[in-house]
């Protein structure tokens, strides 16, 4: 056939085997997208690994992490038009290459007889069945560029993540310490001609002398549960921890949701585009947010059935889109410019609901934290224990998954 023709064509800097029969073989193969998965899954183990449900909630955890809380600020710098249909613009295409990572993974173990790849093997691998010279003489500097590129930006989202739990758990702490709860009137009141109690009034927090210790304090506190966390070294283990803080995030979210759609103000105060010099600022914001896309191999390489993985992308990827979409506008048409860097910076400090918010949302940051970590783990640490004794390798681990942790401690920014 001359559609089988041209797509031999085009793989062939990816099918140099040896062996004529083989040859057919994978023709067959390449004819056939859905098979590509299921033999990828059986050059891995598929005994073990985690269910379509847990890479469901490790994608989305490894997704909506603290990059959302910004994203209405990142609307204001594009426009109340500009900023949403961009976000859906960079979603789509974040996921379409999402999609083209994992095929090549799967295309590579298949022609090449291996393993399941990491995100710097298919690179590497890729660039070595190159059709062009250069690229696979440059396979081996691409490999460690990738690592390097891939441990710098996860370990920057650890670390942008411990900044902003210490910093939430500190404004949580010092607002608790710094107000006296009071009842608005009476505490309880009765009629004079019966039992019947009146309405109680809800408890108000009036501030009183506040006191602060030093944000530095509050992440030294958190580094040694941190450092315990990540010890936790199978995605399959988390799962569970992963689903309850899914739910804490998402209860946070609803009372985010419920504060900013009781009033959107003047709409037309909202400018609908924003000067281009702005437009850079709303980028960063938003790259920033689609954070997952380094977890994506890891994740599917450890699932039971690699092929499902696709719709596991698709559904997970589509509510996080849609979740940045409608926070980020409505967060943007209810705050307008007076927007804060961090969505909950705008929410009154006197109101239990509001510091429930920054306690749920903290703690579904703190286990997104053993996510990300997950993947600068996973190329640094086998190397090192390649070059050590079998009795060596597990207290070498540990030793170095705590030294990466405390890597992340950083001097915090000022914000004031």
């Amino acid at each position: 056939m001359p559609s089988q023709q041209i797509d031999m064509e085009l793989m062939t800097p990816l099918m140099e085997n040896p062996g004529g029969g083989q040859e057919e073989e994978d023709s067959e193969v390449d004819q056939d997208p859905e098979l590509l998965p299921v033999r990828h899954q059986e050059l891995g183990n598929s005994h073990q690994g985690i269910t379509f449900t847990q890479a469901l909630i490790h994608l989305l955890k490894g997704n909506i992490g603290t990059g959302l809380l910004g994203l209405p600020l990142a609307v204001r710098n594009a426009g109340v038009i500009v900023g949403p249909l961009c976000l859906v613009l960079m979603g789509v295409v974040c996921v379409h290459c999402m999609h083209i990572l994992v095929h090549c993974s799967h295309h590579l173990c298949e022609r090449l007889k291996r393993p399941p790849m990491g995100y710097s093997d298919t690179v590497a691998f890729s660039m070595e069945h190159s059709s062009y010279q250069c690229f696979r003489k440059s396979a081996r500097f691409g490999r460690h560029l990738v690592n390097f590129f891939l441990v710098l930006t996860q370990l920057g989202f650890c670390s942008a993540y411990f900044v902003f739990l210490a910093e939430n758990i500190k404004q949580v702490v010092e607002g608790y310490q710094g107000v006296n709860i009071t009842l608005a009137d009476e505490s309880l009141s009765f009629a004079n001609t019966s039992m019947v109690p009146a309405l109680v009034p809800l408890p108000t927090m009036v501030p009183s002398e506040p006191w602060a210790l030093d944000l530095r304090l509050y992440m030294l506190f958190f580094l040694p549960f941190l450092i315990l966390l990540v010890f936790m070294k199978d995605l399959k283990n988390m799962a569970v921890l992963s689903l309850l803080a899914n739910v804490c995030m998402a209860v946070s979210v609803i009372i985010i949701f419920q504060y900013i759609t009781t009033d959107f103000g003047d709409l037309q105060r909202l400018p609908l585009t924003s000067p281009l010099a702005k437009f850079p600022f709303f980028f960063g914001t938003a790259i920033f947010a689609f954070e997952g896309i380094g977890v994506v191999l890891p994740l599917e390489n450890q699932m039971k059935e690699p092929k499902r993985f696709p719709m596991a992308l698709n559904i997970g990827m589509g509510i996080t889109i849609v979740l940045y979409v409608v926070l980020a506008t409505l967060g943007y048409l209810h705050f307008g410019d007076d927007i804060k860097g961090s969505i909950t910076l705008n929410l009154p400090h006197n109101a239990w609901t509001n510091q429930m918010v920054k306690i749920l949302y903290s703690f579904g940051v703190f286990v997104s934290f053993a996510i990300q970590f997950f993947v600068p783990a996973e190329i640094m640490i086998p190397p090192v224990q390649a070059r050590l004794r079998e009795s060596w390798r597990t207290p070498c681990e540990m030793i170095l998954r705590g030294l990466l942790v405390c890597l992340t401690y950083r001097q915090p920014p000022d914000v004031e």
